[in-house]
């Protein structure tokens, strides 16, 4: 994958606050107003979206607890730099798919994927419930039985990895939940697994990561953890898969 800016749309807001918010946010994201820059005026914004100023103020007060936007007396309604936004906001998250995104966005979720999932894959194969492998083995089933290119299989791959953070036990790594969501439904709508050998590696690593959590074998569930991120990361790339990491056998075919 080139860097080429990629759009995603996600789905419209449920309140016209939130709309306004996810509008003004969308366009802050996609560097049509500029860190540094002042919104137009409330007189401008309630005329642009329709609608009232509680609604308006309601929007800017969103953007300012995301880290997007900052008030300031006299001065008005300013972008934030970058760094800081909130960028494990669910909604912040979203609005880089709805903006554009391009390679080093996807790199950058996984990288920071790969700094967690591994570890949390590694903790649920020590503190795993029999209700975690119950939802594990539920999910791999849906996986299964979706079409590889359908919203189905795409929704039980979230439900899998959601539920290895649960049973991890630490509610840090459950929080990483909007990311690794982020990352799986940008992955699934570049690169859905459609071809007979890619989903048979999907299906093949996920399976080994519920078979290591669910006989306890924490170096084995990190390790097949890792090998399902960059497994990904590699088909965004279009390159071919050839050998799997360390210790793990080799697969028969690719994610």
């Amino acid at each position: 994958m080139t860097s080429r800016i990629v759009v995603i749309p996600t789905r419209r807001a449920h309140s016209n606050h939130a709309e306004v918010a996810r509008s003004i946010g969308v366009d802050i994201i996609a560097s049509r107003y500029a860190e540094g820059a002042r919104l137009p005026g409330d007189a401008e914004l309630i005329a642009m979206f329709g609608v009232s100023r509680p609604v308006l103020r309601e929007s800017v007060k969103t953007l300012v607890a995301k880290g997007l936007l900052t008030t300031k007396a006299r001065v008005g309604t300013v972008v934030r730099e970058r760094a800081a936004w909130n960028m494990f906001d669910a909604d912040v998250l979203a609005w880089h798919l709805d903006a554009g995104i391009d390679k080093r966005f996807l790199d950058d979720l996984a990288e920071i994927r790969l700094a967690v999932e591994p570890r949390a894959a590694a903790l649920a194969a020590a503190q795993r419930s029999e209700e975690d492998i119950v939802e594990l083995r539920r999910s791999m089933e849906r996986m299964r039985l979706e079409a590889s290119d359908s919203v189905g299989f795409a929704d039980a791959d979230l439900a899998l990895h959601v539920a290895v953070a649960r049973a991890s036990g630490n509610l840090f790594m459950r929080s990483i939940g909007h990311v690794i969501e982020a990352a799986l439904r940008a992955s699934f709508l570049l690169s859905a697994p459609v071809e007979p050998e890619d989903r048979d590696t999907v299906l093949l690593w996920h399976q080994k990561i519920v078979d290591a959590i669910t006989s306890g074998d924490a170096v084995a569930a990190s390790e097949a953890m890792v090998y399902v991120i960059h497994n990904g990361m590699r088909r965004h790339e279009g390159t071919e898969i050839e050998t799997a990491p360390g210790s793990l056998p080799s697969a028969q075919s690719g994610e």
